[in-house]
């Protein structure tokens, strides 16, 4: 059958940059778009296996690099809208095509005669003269096969096929799951007795919340982490709070369509037999395998060392908030709900800081323009910004990407602000890779964050913590944008997963060095620089609830690393039992939780990219940390010469080069967890 030529994922894109033409894209183009993009591709793979000539790099590596660029432009597009504005047309195609999807993947990477010349290659891969890229190529691609069950014979690997397949559609489902609880939660406040406590920026945030939801004369706390944090800050209502915090919490475990109970217990099932037909003892080993971490022994040792020290942390700063708590009278043990909420009073008396002051300061707008100005003079980029290119949205801005003598070498999306239509959380994906095969393709970079819009002709405030999220996703797509290899699959983000987090935790220390400050926060209202003194109890402040946060996360990397570390067939009934026996064998302190629950644990089960690697954010603190010192050590957040070597070893080198080798290349020798553990408050006179 002909392809459907007025379907615009088929049609050349003639618009600026061959960006999506997303006003002309409905859901129902996907599906039969698709379909032919599979079949593409697979002609494509047939041919590759079927040449007559001898395997070499270039007809073998390079074609099946190359192959299937429909489908990857096909998939870049639906799982960007999917995830940043679906709607009930958008998710029943995500789920009409979760397992033909999958099960495309599995004719790819199981293709024998493909999987043939690629083996056959990597056997010899010694003697081929192959430059440090080729060679690279060559053992992620094999990888990618073994990985995927190319090496499976007869029935185990068309099991395997069914449990990816399955593996996919749950995924799916839980995904859609969290969101249809996120989108369906409001709190509506009527009154002042409700918003008793909100600032003025939580109230304005909260009245465009209701605005978005058509609540009239009302404000709404929504479950977009920027304005439930500071509800759960500021609110003086202890039963409000609890509202908020049951639901956040909550999301995946109520009855109903939108319960991922049993969604959890069936993917720790599966992934436990796709490691067991590996030959994994459990699904940790089996991703581990391909990491720096390499082991469960090495990721555990980093994990305890930093909960012991955490757990002691947390138990000093509960004994501050307690003592406040006392001294004002509120009987009680403080709660979950309570936490935030009593260690703002800590804050704001032993440190002077109070948001509601600090964040005048770090409007939307100028935090934006303070990551673009430390991109330019890290990195000579500068972004201009282009309002005639084409969006999914009317929040998202485009930027061109300018590199030296004002070439262009990217473009740049960002589309910072909550709503219904969208996951929670923050992340960088592309719309195209660099690459320079055939030719310099411009790499596509999306950044997507979760902030509360101010009110209609209000500016939207950002906290601190807010300002440094969008630092961290920007400097994801610096890695995207910075990318300078010649092959797609090497290309930006696309490395080990615990290194991933290394360029956009690094990109975060610019954003509290205080020239960076006194030159972009500024209050939005006066234009009048921050206060010096405000930026030094900013810098004091910040050690304080780092073992509130530090436990947390940690937390939920250990019900993480414990909940894939079980072998095939011990897979628990009940992952909410589960859950809370991990955590009561660790020692959680009351009042605390994590910063994830299995139920809504979306790095975990809405892919697989993060299981048995939430650790990693950790994993590359460690990394950023020892990295930043060697802006310290010098004496200069900005200076050249190690930028351009943070760049060349990090930035630019994709999946070039071994990640330990890229760090070593930068640093000149192997990480030290030291700066981390400083960096925390975790060693020295605050341990």
């Amino acid at each position: 059958m002909s392809p459907d030529v007025t379907n615009p994922l088929l049609q050349a894109w003639t618009t600026p940059y061959q960006l999506p033409p997303f006003d002309a894209i409905r859901a129902e183009h996907f599906e039969p778009a698709f379909a032919h993009a599979f079949g593409l591709h697979r002609a494509e793979l047939d041919a590759l296996a079927g040449n007559p000539a001898a395997a070499d790099f270039a007809n073998t590596v390079q074609a099946f690099d190359a192959s299937g660029r429909l489908l990857t432009r096909l998939e870049h597009v639906f799982f960007n809208l999917t995830a940043s504005q679906t709607s009930p047309d958008l998710q029943a195609a995500q789920r009409a095509l979760a397992q033909p999807l999958a099960a495309h993947n599995n004719a790819v990477y199981m293709h024998g005669g493909v999987f043939a010349r690629v083996d056959a290659l990597y056997a010899v891969h010694d003697t081929l003269g192959l430059d440090a890229q080729q060679r690279r190529l060559l053992e992620r691609v094999h990888l990618d096969f073994v990985r995927a069950g190319a090496r499976l014979q007869g029935d185990a690997q068309a099991r395997y096929a069914k449990v990816m397949e399955r593996l996919a559609e749950l995924t799916t489902r839980f995904a859609q799951n969290v969101l249809a609880d996120e989108s369906a939660f409001r709190l509506v406040l009527r009154d002042e007795v409700e918003l008793a406590g909100l600032p003025d920026f939580v109230r304005a945030s909260s009245r465009q919340a209701a605005l978005d939801r058509d609540v009239v004369d009302a404000h709404v706390i929504t479950l977009s982490r920027s304005l439930l944090v500071p509800f759960l800050t500021f609110s003086e209502r202890a039963d409000l709070r609890q509202q908020a915090w049951a639901a956040w919490v909550g999301r995946g475990e109520s009855t109903g369509e939108s319960d991922n109970r049993d969604i959890v217990v069936e993917i720790l099932a599966l992934r436990g037999e796709q490691a067991a037909l590996h030959g994994y003892a459990c699904y940790a080993d089996y991703a581990l395998a391909d990491t720096m971490a390499g082991r469960q022994d090495a990721v555990q040792a980093l994990l305890s060392n930093v909960w012991e020290r955490a757990v002691t942390a947390v138990e000093r700063e509960r004994a501050q908030l307690q003592a406040l708590r006392d001294e004002e009278g509120v009987a009680g043990a403080i709660e979950a709900w309570d936490w935030r909420y009593w260690a703002e009073k800590v804050r704001q008396r032993s440190y002077a800081i109070d948001d509601a002051e600090v964040k005048p300061y770090f409007s939307l707008p100028r935090m934006v323009e303070a990551a673009f100005d430390c991109a330019q003079r890290l990195f000579g980029v500068r972004f201009v910004e282009r309002s005639d290119l084409p969006v999914y949205h009317p929040d998202v801005k485009a930027y061109e990407v300018l590199g030296e003598g004002d070439q262009v070498i990217g473009v740049f999306l960002q589309d910072n602000f909550a709503r219904a239509t969208k996951r929670s959380g923050a992340w960088m994906s592309a719309l195209r890779w660099q690459s320079q095969l055939d030719g310099a393709v411009l790499p596509v970079i999306l950044n997507n964050n979760n902030f509360a819009k101010g009110a209609l002709g209000e500016p939207t405030l950002l906290s601190f913590d807010d300002a440094r999220t969008l630092f961290h996703e920007f400097g994801h797509g610096l890695h995207g944008l910075l990318s300078q290899v010649r092959f797609e699959r090497l290309s930006g983000t696309q490395v080990l997963r615990d290194f991933v987090e290394l360029p956009s935790q690094m990109f975060e220390h610019w954003l509290s060095e205080p020239e960076v400050l006194h030159r972009h926060a500024r209050h939005f209202a006066t234009g009048e620089a921050i206060p010096s003194a405000l930026v030094k109890r900013i810098q004091a402040a910040r050690r304080f609830g780092q073992g509130y946060e530090t436990v947390r996360y940690t937390a939920s990397a250990l019900v993480d690393m414990a909940a894939h570390a079980l072998p095939q067939g011990s897979t628990p009934t009940d992952a909410v039992a589960f859950e809370a026996e991990v955590l009561a064998a660790k020692g959680l302190p009351t009042g605390v939780g994590l910063n994830h629950r299995l139920v809504h644990f979306q790095h975990l089960f809405s892919g697989s990219s993060y299981a048995a690697g939430y650790y990693v954010y950790l994993w590359a603190e460690v990394l950023d940390a020892d990295a930043y010192d060697a802006f310290v050590e010098v004496g200069n957040p900005f200076d050249r010469s190690t930028a351009e070597r943070l760049r060349r070893h990090v930035y630019a080198a994709g999946n070039t080069v071994e990640p330990g080798a890229c760090f070593a290349a930068f640093r000149g020798r192997a990480p030290v967890i030291e700066p981390m553990l400083r960096k925390k408050g975790l060693v020295g006179d605050h341990a």
